[in-house]
């Protein structure tokens, strides 16, 4: 599929171009903010050839297409306007709160320019190395045209910052901008640097090196935001377009100097220092804990969080200690994918594992993660297992990052510093954690498609009375009408762990519940969003509407059972308002699962995208002791 028509069906398939509020990308994800998550078709998008994996983290819609990324995202701007800073787009209907806006927001000001960032430190390494064995002298103009076209980035990050963080907060990016070079403009480095007592009106300022730093300028843009909106509501049309300015120059640059500044290097500084704490206290465990929950955090975009540590690391010790250690965990998952490789018996699994190897060598292991590892549990807990392993050899080395880049080979030079001392450790580390998860995927194995299917076939052709349609003992049908879900996608562990049950899960188009057999309602919840009914063969069918919605204390549902009611399939059980439920800020997901399925050699999903109310949905083979 070409470019263009990804991204067309792309857009489409997120609910169109006016339901788009923003979009950035980084190595792997197109990462947009939507107005409205409930016009987005999930279903469809994670079917759509060119698309790895479809995630919902920290209040963006995130579609992972792996290495093209960037040409998809430039399509989308050629065939609409959503890359257009321009245009007037609403904010969405819900924002994230808590963690999740937080990961958001750092997420969205970061992505942009992990490309170039990855670029500037790879040659950063490179000359690093250069230097180190003698190939080029710091003091050629050689190195020093190469070394400004390598450290410009982070020298000026405050300036690169202030424009993604004007971009998120909707706010004018050149005023931004001119506050960040107020920060690091000749005459204010000179006054730190000779340490000249300064004041603004007789208000001492606290003098700091804002080259490189993240806090000060993503905490002033976000406040300088805030009073432009408010100086644009109440200046007059006929001046506000240079008042406005002048007023957040004034305002903000003295402000960001006495208060922001100040107080986002302390924090960056504290930040940093606890992390490099942990690094002193215990290496070996501190490196054992990065290297196994890396791409754990990755997968739940908390790892976010963790990038503007290692970048002020770098700035204020000239490198950073922890994030070696996460390297451990790319070249695990890496080395877990290529031990399904060599596993697999199914040619189509073998070759996305040989393709996600490559690729995740590189420091890019979605494709590895989503589409091989993840999905086939065993191999990413080896992957995890490896990562600790040889987190725990980088960490024992004191390995250290001279540069900012997502680890992977390309990347491996930035590691090198004066005399190379823990590169030795960081190869050895990432070589472990290769070979142990790899070893240790081929060894604990994993549910092979292909071993299934001819198993299957083994057994039908041996016994013909398996899976015919005497041998049944219960069909599922569908109690709601909407949108299938993978279970696994629901966002309660409860349920998407399996913890509870196999099933299946239904995003509802119509708030109705009815009977999915004949049966006896076991459960009827005084909450009333959830029931539970076993049918006359003993099959046991939990339906809970929505997520954490026991906290709605039974409102917007209507309940039309009690406990012990006989019913028939396609009798109505239950009513609930979707529009007031999810404007409550709840999911309406609803997993409907066995309960009992441990009772049941499988549980078999039988459709996929769109289902009808009393469609068939799930049928239950193999069940013990029923007659």
């Amino acid at each position: 599929m070409s470019q263009e028509k990804l991204a067309k069906e792309i857009v489409e398939l997120v609910g169109g171009e006016k339901n788009v509020v923003s979009l950035v990308h980084c190595a792997t994800r197109l990462r947009f903010v939507l107005k409205d998550d409930a016009k987005a078709d999930k279903a469809k998008l994670e079917k759509t050839e060119g698309i790895i994996a479809v995630k919902e983290n920290g209040g963006q819609f995130q579609v992972v297409v792996g290495n093209k990324v960037p040409e998809v995202y430039n399509a989308i701007g050629q065939i609409s306007n959503i890359l257009d800073d321009s245009s007037e787009k609403e904010k969405p209907k819900k924002s994230a709160k808590g963690m999740g806006g937080i990961i958001d927001v750092i997420s969205s000001i970061f992505a942009p320019l992990l490309g170039v960032m990855a670029g500037a430190g790879i040659l950063k390494g490179l000359l690093l190395i250069a230097s180190n064995v003698g190939w080029l002298e710091t003091t050629e103009s050689t190195y020093k045209i190469l070394f400004a076209a390598a450290d410009s980035l982070f020298y000026f990050l405050p300036l690169l910052l202030a424009v993604t963080t004007a971009r998120k907060f909707q706010g004018n990016m050149f005023v931004a901008m001119t506050i960040a070079g107020a920060l690091i403009y000749p005459s204010i480095v000179t006054l730190k640097a000779e340490g000249t007592p300064t004041d603004f009106f007789g208000i001492p300022v606290i003098l700091m090196n804002y080259s490189s730093t993240v806090i000060p300028i993503i905490l002033a843009v976000i406040v300088m935001s805030k009073l432009e909106k408010f100086f644009n509501k109440v200046l007059h049309e006929s001046v506000k377009n240079f008042v406005t300015p002048l007023f957040l120059l004034v305002i903000m640059v003295p402000l960001t100097l006495l208060l922001f500044g100040p107080f986002g290097v302390y924090v960056g500084n504290a930040i940093a220092s606890g992390l490099v704490a942990a690094f002193g206290f215990s290496p070996l465990l501190a490196g054992a804990v990065m290297g196994a929950s890396w791409q754990l955090l990755v997968i739940f975009g908390i790892h976010w969080g963790l990038i503007p540590v290692f970048i002020n690391n770098v700035a204020v010790y000239g490198r950073d200690g922890v994030k070696p250690a996460a390297t451990a965990s790319i070249f695990a998952q890496t080395g877990a994918a290529f031990g399904v490789m060599l596993k697999t018996k199914n040619k189509k699994l073998k070759t996305l594992a040989g393709s996600s190897t490559l690729t995740a060598l590189f420091g890019i292991t979605e494709p590895a993660i989503y589409g091989v590892t993840l999905p086939l549990k065993r191999p990413f807990i080896a992957g995890v297992i490896g990562g600790a392993v040889g987190g725990a050899i980088i960490g024992q080395a004191g390995t250290q990052a001279f540069a900012s880049g997502a680890p992977g080979l390309l990347t491996l030079p930035i590691f090198y510093g004066p005399g190379g001392e823990g590169f030795p450790g960081l190869i050895l580390g990432i070589c472990v954690s290769f070979v142990v998860s790899a070893a240790l995927t081929y060894i604990m194995g994993f549910k092979d498609p292909v071993d299934e299917e001819e198993q299957e076939k083994s057994t039908e052709s041996t016994n013909p009375s398996v899976r015919t349609a005497d041998s049944v003992d219960q069909e599922v049908l569908s109690p709601i009408e909407g949108t299938i879900v993978e279970l696994t996608e629901v966002p309660d562990p409860a349920f998407s762990s399996g913890a509870m049950g196999k099933g299946i899960a239904i995003e509802p188009a119509v708030g109705r519940v009815v009977a999915p057999f004949d049966g006896t309602i076991t459960v009827a919840f005084k909450k009333k969003h959830a029931l539970a009914v076993v049918s006359d063969t003993g099959a046991e069918i939990l339906v809970h509407v929505g997520v954490d919605t026991v906290k709605l204390d039974g409102q917007h549902f209507t309940s039309h059972i009690q406990e012990g009611d006989r019913v028939k399939a396609g009798d109505l059980l239950l009513e609930f308002d979707i529009a007031a439920i999810k404007a409550a800020g709840y999911h309406t997901v609803t997993p409907i699962i066995v309960t009992n399925s441990a009772n049941y050699e499988e549980v078999v999903p039988l459709i996929t995208g769109q289902v009808r109310v009393q469609e068939p949905l799930l049928t239950l083979y193999g069940g013990k002791g029923q007659e």
